[in-house]
């Protein structure tokens, strides 16, 4: 993903850089990598069809190793991981303070 091609279309979103390890998870995994401009903070991930139902599953999975958020703490419903917002906002929460 060049940043480059896409510093115009993401200076009002925030957590687009290289800092994101759940968009650049989101990215590798269900975009193959390819230039994600159109992956905002509001982009629906479900209604779309980036992420589904296996996806979810795999999803799940991986904030659970990369947060250290046991998954009878994780939500299951795919609204918790609609948008990349909310899914930031589950972790911020769910994920214990040394993260």
């Amino acid at each position: 993903m060049s940043t480059a091609s896409t510093t115009a279309s993401t200076t009002t979103t925030a957590n687009t850089g290289a800092d994101d390890p759940i968009r650049d998870y989101i990215v590798q995994e269900f975009l193959g990598g390819e230039d994600a401009a159109d992956l905002t903070d509001d982009f629906d991930l479900i209604e779309s069809t980036v992420v589904n139902s296996l996806g979810l599953v795999r999803l799940i999975s991986w904030i659970s190793e990369t947060y250290g958020i046991p998954v009878d703490d994780i939500p299951l419903e795919p609204a918790a991981y609609r948008t990349l917002a909310d899914i930031r906002g589950f972790v911020g929460k769910a994920a214990p303070a040394t993260v």
